[in-house]
């Protein structure tokens, strides 16, 4: 394709429909298709980038291989299309601002009176066409935040007018709208999606496509209904029906002719039908598993849904890699005590001690992950969760008792973990981790070498502590061996006990680059840990 194509996904009536899983459903079926497809993630929130946000707020936040702290929905975006994003696929309202500002303070606009339009929205717009001028995509799909009509929408809005002028057919408008269903009338009721619409339209946007998320299934009436009502056809009327998994969802787009609808509309030649034939393969794994098992993921936001997506996600793909269902029990780590831990430890077939900052929840941590090594239980230790492993190795197995992480007790007399020495001049808290991919070096003969297979590998990091390497000769002696080394800078990026059947720490986070195509080994090799557990425990 000789020119770049623009999808817009904006949402109607309430928030949280999924405009993430439409965006990345249509750009799988486009790219089963033949076509190169990005997506990007337009957030209407001023910070920076959400890496400062309480998950409480927004869920996790997603760090890519240029160490981009984005939006938990490019997670979604990678698990989908196997595509890998960055820093140029989350654009904030804080950055579009800092950006115009830095211009203004330079003198870039030569006395000009700055305003949202032009100044804001041509800031926008250059943004959204970024990845497209590079020439590696043949459409680039923008999933924009919020609600329309939310007020710190408007300049999004606007700039999709404007783009729509300007591009013409290069440009498409999908609004996702909810049609909720009345059990006291027992109907489906179409007013909250036209006046979803009329909100749009007085932004001066006409949408393309409708795309309806509902929980009963639309009768052709009701497509030509909103057809009629929106200004659409009634081929460009879609049903998302909700379904048993995210994951059946390109499925159902591709059903609902989404993709075709939107190539005839942009006058691009429909090269081939898609196939989705692995991703059929992976969806009949997951859905006819031969067995279960049930792992612990114990943190402090195990009750919001969002807080450790990825790390659900990763173990839905390495479930249906091993043909095995995974019961994931939350596990509060506030919760676990010295009167509880058994009552809530002893069903598991493995336990994974998630990421995290702060001090809130570590006692419950280490309570847990001695319980995984005294009873030889399959674990998993991610960022927050490995340093955890440390601490509870140093205090129970090397008689350091007041060993802890200098971010929990800046007085301990055993630093077992420390601050890294190039944070420890830093003040600020946004973006000044150690984030994005980086090396590691892996030990022959290793459990972590049997998971890899390979000497080198690159992961993905969001932290500031490490072990400190002081300590690191009186751990090996005493079984915690260092199976991967940064060897750059000297650091213990993975830990393993030689005489636990299979427990690991990782400093780094590899549920970020689980993805459907590919899951991520470390998962996949855990469950296949649990599963063999389990077994051994019912003998």
């Amino acid at each position: 394709m000789a020119e770049t194509k623009y999808i817009f996904t904006t949402g109607g009536v309430a928030s949280s429909l999924g405009k993430g899983i439409i965006s990345s459903s249509l750009a799988k079926l486009l790219i089963a298709r033949g076509y190169r497809v990005a997506i990007q993630k337009l957030d209407p929130y001023i910070n920076i980038d959400p890496g400062t946000l309480n998950p409480y707020e927004h869920g996790e936040c997603f760090v890519t291989d240029d160490g981009a702290e984005t939006d938990l929905d490019l997670g979604h975006y990678e698990r989908f299309t196997n595509v890998r994003t960055s820093q140029a696929n989350n654009v904030t309202t804080g950055r579009i601002y800092q950006a115009v500002i830095d211009k203004e303070r330079r003198g870039d606009y030569l006395g000009e009176t700055v305003q949202v339009i032009p100044h804001i929205t041509d800031e926008i717009k250059y943004r959204i066409q970024l990845l497209g001028a590079s020439g590696n995509y043949d459409f680039v799909i923008t999933e924009i935040g919020g609600t329309v009509g939310d007020i710190e929408s408007l300049p999004y809005i606007e700039s999709v007018r404007q783009m729509k002028w300007e591009l013409g057919t290069r440009c498409l408008v999908i609004h996702l709208t909810l049609v909720p269903y009345l059990a006291s009338s027992g109907e489906l009721k179409t007013k909250p999606t036209q006046h979803s619409v009329k909100m749009l339209l007085e932004s001066g946007v006409q949408p393309d496509v409708i795309v309806c998320r509902s929980e009963k299934h639309l009768n052709q009436a009701i497509r030509n209904k909103i057809a009629l009502f929106c200004n659409v056809n009634p081929s460009a009327v879609i049903e998302s029906v909700d379904v048993e998994t995210i994951y059946d969802v390109p499925l159902l787009m591709r059903d609902e002719r989404l993709d075709q609808v939107i190539l005839e509309k942009m006058q691009v030649p429909i090269r081939k039908q898609p196939d989705l034939k692995l991703w059929e393969e992976f969806l009949h794994k997951l859905k006819h598993p031969v067995g279960e098992v049930q792992i612990g993921l114990v943190g402090k936001y195990v009750e919001l849904r969002d807080a450790y997506k990825s790390i659900t996600e990763s173990f839905i793909h390495a479930g249906a890699e091993n043909q095995y269902k995974v019961n994931l029990k939350m596990i509060h780590s506030e919760s676990i005590n010295d009167s509880t831990y058994k009552h809530l430890l002893q069903d598991l077939d493995g336990i994974l001690v998630a990421p995290g900052f702060g001090e809130r929840g570590i006692e419950g941590k280490i309570i847990a992950i001695r319980f995984a090594r005294e009873n030889k239980v399959p674990f998993l230790g991610i960022c927050l969760g490995m340093q955890c492993a440390v601490i509870e190795f140093g205090r129970n197995v090397l008689g350091l008792k007041d060993a802890h992480s200098t971010e929990m007790n800046s007085l301990t007399p055993f630093p077992v973990i420390d601050i890294m020495e190039e944070q420890k001049k830093i003040d600020k808290k946004g973006g000044t981790m150690r984030l994005g991919s980086y090396p590691c070096t892996i030990k022959s003969g290793t459990k972590i070498w049997d998971v890899y297979k390979t000497a080198e590998i690159v992961e993905r990091h969001r932290h500031r502590f490490e072990f400190n390497n002081a300590f690191l000769a009186d751990f090996e002696k005493a079984g915690m061996i260092p199976s991967g080394i940064n060897k750059q800078n000297d650091l213990v990026e993975i830990i393993e006990i030689k005489d636990h059947p299979w427990f690991i720490g990782v400093q780094f986070h590899p549920e970020y680059k689980s993805t459907v195509a590919s899951p991520h080994p470390l998962f996949v090799h855990f469950v296949k840990a649990a599963i063999q557990f389990k077994k051994v425990q019912k003998k």
